[in-house]
């Protein structure tokens, strides 16, 4: 039986609707999913009793998918099933994004469970390498692509953001804890006017499992109104929720998408 641990967007609602067996959908407090009905809300201060009844219940797979925020530990409300993994959750909330996952992960497969991706669920996430769009990167934005994916690169070696947007091979701007719609609207009133890319791509050796960066049509406006003319993914890294409206949008704000394959 498969459990969906779900976050706030459209990512659950698109695992849902590739499933052929609607899964136990559940979600932290505050953090609800769009689209879809949750069957069970929890405390990450109740975590443990959590992940009991998960295990009474059969669930012996699970799948991460959409986004939550580092929320703030109440000591009082701390249930006895969820003391002992107090240390696990301190260590997480203090690292990083990717290190925090693995570590929340880890409680789930010591319960007994496996973790599965949610583009392993729903493969039509990763869409192909290629320019889906009318507008195609030119030279320039094809060197600065190269220039953002040593920068993204860099980043995840310090597990700090999974994008940055990059023009004539200067960085504008860095994902950091506040996310990549956050990082674009500081861009509204760039001093440098127009251009540029958003580049978006897994750090180095991140757990795929869980976060795999993700684009949407919001992702597409975020980026004209940043003044940028396209949005560069890596191919088979990033996924793409509800790519024909991300395309269409592209193509009405005159955008380019380009899903650069390995070595482009």
């Amino acid at each position: 039986m498969l459990a969906l641990i779900a976050g706030t967007g459209r990512l659950p609602q698109q695992v849902v609707g590739a499933l052929g067996v609607r899964p136990l959908v559940c979600a932290l407090e505050g953090f609800l999913p769009e689209g879809v009905e949750v069957d069970r809300r929890f405390r990450i201060e109740h975590l443990g009793s959590f992940v009991a009844e998960l295990t009474a219940q059969g669930v012996d797979e699970i799948c991460l998918a959409g986004a939550i925020r580092r929320v703030p530990v109440e000591p009082g409300l701390i249930d006895a099933a969820t003391m002992p993994l107090v240390p696990i959750l301190q260590q997480a909330l203090a690292g990083g994004d990717d290190a925090a996952l693995r570590a929340v992960m880890g409680i789930f497969e010591r319960a007994g469970m496996t973790v599965r991706a949610a583009h392993e669920i729903a493969p039509e996430l990763l869409p192909p390498a290629g320019v889906p769009t009318r507008a195609a990167p030119d030279a320039a934005e094809r060197s600065d692509a190269t220039r953002a994916e040593a920068v993204v690169a860099a980043m995840g070696q310090v597990d700090i953001g999974q994008s940055c947007a990059v023009r004539g091979g200067q960085v504008l701007a860095v994902e950091g804890v506040f996310g990549t719609d956050w990082m674009l609207e500081s861009l509204r009133q760039r001093p440098d006017g127009t251009g540029g890319i958003l580049f978006k791509a897994p750090k180095p050796g991140q757990d795929r499992r869980a976060d795999l960066p993700a684009i949407g049509p919001e992702t597409i406006r975020g980026a004209a109104v940043a003044g940028l003319n396209g949005v560069v993914i890596e191919a088979q890294g990033v996924m793409v929720l509800d790519r024909a409206e991300v395309i269409a949008e592209c193509d009405r704000l005159d955008l380019f998408l380009w899903v650069r394959g390995a070595g482009e």
